[in-house]
């Protein structure tokens, strides 16, 4: 077992700062947690208005398979639109957290059809705590194990041979995440579960739900319009769930009796992605996971030049910081899928994670 840096550990007696309130200090001093209005702004014009384009384009092309190209091209608008939503809900845009509601609304439940009320009550779980076996509702997937006792509830007769290979249907899977998100969010608002501003969440998703189908199927053919919305339902799916697996899927498993600092909680759980500033934009920030969880409110443009400093804060302090290439990382997520399957412990569980004390 491994052993605890003294200065990690955080005591109650108080002599030992808490190393996040070392790290929070200096990310607050270096400005990075300023606001960038400019930015956010130019961001909240153009994404309606490229939507608004996109559908006008779809109208004036008519009836014709190429509208397929057109679906694409939608899909990546959406999620590029939805990544925008995520900001606004971690409160990065504005200081009113009334701003940055409405705007979530906006953008998730009108634009995207994703509820802003399912989407926060679930985020906000999980960022508390990232991969805690019973806590977090991101390993607690329907169709994927990602557990070896998940594995051993779902391993029986013909399914064993699929739970075994499961990694190489995770991808594929995502073929039908679009549409899980959206009947997610109906069902939230139809839920007897409390949800803020129910009324508007149900108006803008009816909008948004009904409209879009209604368009589709008022310009194209049945057949085409079918193929459509597949195609866009599909690749809105792939793409957000090839942005989101990277972060945290074969990375160490928290037992569920396990209580970590909030440094350790955050950093050890995440994986970064290294690339350019294209595959930030891509990947709307979330290639900094590590800096997201840490500073949830950090604006996405300040991600980048944070990651440098909290690397060389955590290699000060012996925190493992995890970062990888973009094709690697899928490769560990396959990997780990597939280990799990098999019947494995979990191989990513790190040392100091397997005992049951606290920490």
């Amino acid at each position: 077992m491994s052993t605890i840096n003294p200065p990690l550990a955080v005591r109650a007696t108080g002599r030992t700062e808490n190393p996040y309130t070392a790290l929070s200090k200096a990310i607050t001093a270096s400005g990075l947690m300023r606001r960038r209005y400019g930015y956010y702004w130019t961001r909240l014009v153009a994404a309606p208005l490229a939507l608004a384009a996109l559908l006008v384009a779809f109208v004036l092309i008519g009836e014709t398979w190429w509208q397929l190209v057109t679906a694409a091209v939608l899909a990546i608008a959406f999620t590029q639109v939805a990544m925008l939503g995520h900001d606004a809900a971690h409160r990065q845009i504005f200081r009113s957290g009334r701003w940055n509601d409405w705007i979530t609304l906006v953008i998730g439940n009108l634009l995207v059809g994703m509820s802003y009320g399912w989407w926060q009550h679930k985020h906000t779980i999980h960022h508390a705590n990232p991969n805690k076996i019973g806590s977090d509702p991101d390993i607690d997937l329907p169709v994927i194990a990602v557990t070896a006792d998940q594995a051993a509830r779902r391993r029986s007769g013909p399914l064993s041979w699929v739970m075994a290979h499961q990694g190489l249907f995770f991808f594929p899977i995502l073929l039908l995440e679009g549409l899980s998100l959206h009947a997610s969010s109906v069902r939230r608002v139809f839920s007897r579960a409390p949800l803020r501003r129910r009324t508007v969440e149900t108006i803008f998703l009816a909008v948004r739900l009904v409209g879009l189908p209604l368009l589709v199927f008022m310009v194209l053919s049945p057949g085409i319009a079918f193929a459509f919305l597949g195609v866009q339902l599909g690749l809105f799916g792939v793409y957000m769930g090839m942005a989101f697996a990277p972060n945290h899927k074969g990375m160490p498993l928290v037992p569920a009796g396990v209580k970590l600092d909030f440094l350790r909680r955050q950093v050890l759980m995440s994986r970064n992605i290294r690339g350019s500033r294209l595959l930030d934009t891509a990947m709307g920030g979330l290639n900094y996971q590590i800096e997201h969880h840490l500073f949830p409110s950090m604006p996405r443009p300040h991600l980048r030049e944070a990651s440098g400093m909290i690397a060389a804060f955590c290699r000060d302090h012996d925190v493992t910081y995890t970062q990888t290439g973009l094709w690697q990382s899928y490769g560990i997520v396959v990997r780990y899928i597939n280990r799990v399957g098999l019947g494995e412990r979990d191989p990513f569980e790190c040392p100091l994670l397997q005992h049951r004390s606290t920490i």
